[in-house]
């Protein structure tokens, strides 16, 4: 890690250095590890350090962006030289406003100082006691345990100078007998709240001794643990929850704002200084993070919004901007759903047939508009009858509307839980959103798989 001072002081220099009418520089730092394991052996375990200092010029309405992580004094020059040339280049941007100017970014912790604790051989160690009572069980456990810290810094040449140092650590694992396989994951700033015994139940109770059993394809009852909710949501996000979206006329909120799209019980939000989630507090343009509001009760409110897509409207950002050159559209990365009334337990008893559902892999997007998806279920799928829990079934793919399956929502759960894939946009970032258990009156099943 370089440090707060330093970052700063690097940043502020390139900026000063540059001719150009508007500089923005952002300094990203990396010193993390992962250790992945399979058949109940590590196989993996490796260590990465990085810095990437990244440049946006602006000359007039034309914009470049050059990277580098060599930080000697000439290779730094010739980055910047390089953004220049390349903007004298370019198309002009007739959209483009400005960058950012500086706004107060508020003071929240995001780093843990226990996060230097996680060595390899305590990793190593920790891997061992869960491979231990998954043995125990009769199974074989894989999966990647990574832990980490990062430093963001974002300065510009109108006077935006924000730092913040992060410490994450996820677990993702999957355990496997003969017959089936069970998933359950954690992700936290702070490695004291890992309790890998417990992450060993939860998966190990989604085994079975009993092999899948297929059944037809079709609309079912579904329970959606929260690692299946976050997929869709992280969807929802994705492809309409942004102003990128909704200004290219691609976005299922087009022209709805104001109108009930699901159902009422449906809150979902953005929000990267809730402390229930892994706060962010400013994005990286350097502005700090506003709650954004998607569903209120069912009703569609807002969307997020960078200083690019702000200044096609008029608007102020929400401080949703991503790294430029951002092709994407600022998409929310701190993700919430309101939790509900019910507990997990009620919520299984209230099916009369249905599918309980852990997690969907492979996920792809069929038609944006209507938020039509399809993939897979997998590692912990089964039959429910008359309010139990039956036996295992054959994994289904899956093609609905994430839309569709929201308005039909039944039950939420009263708990909720922190998910997270890992790392984002090929960058270690680690985000999570935060979502319950939820039941829906019809969820369609499109195909049968061989496992």
């Amino acid at each position: 890690m370089i440090e707060r001072e330093s970052v700063l002081h690097l940043l502020k220099n390139v900026v000063q250095e540059s001719p150009a009418d508007q500089t923005e520089a952002i300094l990203l730092t990396e010193d993390s590890s992962l250790t992945r394991f399979a058949a109940s052996a590590i196989h993996q375990h490796v260590a990465e350090k990085n810095q990437t200092l990244i440049l946006r010029v602006v000359f007039g309405k034309k914009i470049a962006v050059a990277t580098t992580n060599i930080f000697q004094p000439s290779s730094v020059k010739k980055t910047l030289q390089k953004a220049i040339s390349l903007a004298k280049v370019q198309q002009p941007n007739d959209e483009f406003i400005s960058l950012p100017g500086p706004k107060t970014i508020p003071e929240i912790e995001t780093f843990s100082k226990n996060i230097s604790r996680v060595t390899p051989n305590q990793k190593a160690r920790m891997i061992k006691s869960l491979l231990r009572r998954v043995k125990e069980k009769g199974c074989k456990a894989s999966g990647a345990f990574s832990n980490g810290e990062v430093e963001l810094a974002v300065v510009n040449s109108l006077g935006v100078e924000a730092y913040q140092k992060f410490s994450d650590l996820f677990l993702h694992l999957i355990v496997e007998n003969e017959k089936s396989s069970g998933y359950a994951s954690f992700v936290a700033r702070d490695p004291d709240q890992l309790d890998v015994d417990a992450l060993a139940k939860e998966a190990i109770g989604k085994t079975s001794k009993e092999g899948p059993i297929q059944i037809e394809p079709g609309e079912y009852e579904v329970i959606l643990e929260p690692y299946a909710v976050s997929e869709l949501l992280s969807f929802l996000g994705y492809l309409g929850f942004h102003a990128l979206a909704v200004q290219e006329g691609r976005s299922f909120f087009s022209n709805r704002f104001g109108e009930k799209m699901v159902d009422e019980k449906v809150t979902i939000y953005d929000d990267g200084l809730d402390p229930e989630g892994l706060q962010v507090p400013f994005d990286f343009e350097g502005i700090p993070k506003k709650k954004v509001a998607f569903f209120d009760s069912g009703v569609a409110k807002e969307v997020t919004y960078d200083s690019f897509t702000a200044g096609r409207e008029g608007k102020d950002s929400t401080g949703h901007g991503l790294i430029a050159p951002n092709t994407a559209g600022p998409i929310p990365i701190n993700l919430f759903m309101n939790g509900g009334e019910f507990s997990l337990e009620e919520m299984i008893k209230s099916v009369r047939k249905g599918i309980y559902v852990t997690r969907f892999h492979y996920t792809n997007v069929v038609e944006p508009m209507k938020a039509v998806v399809t993939g897979m279920t997998r590692d912990g799928t089964f039959l429910v009858e008359e309010g139990e829990i039956k036996r295992p079934i054959r994994n289904l793919r899956f093609t609905e509307s994430i839309l569709k399956a929201f308005s039909q929502v039944t039950a939420i759960s009263k708990d909720r839980r922190i998910c997270s894939e890992g790392t984002v946009y090929s960058r270690r970032f680690v985000t999570g959103t935060v979502v319950p258990a939820i039941k829906i009156d019809g969820f369609n099943f499109s195909g049968v798989s061989s496992l």
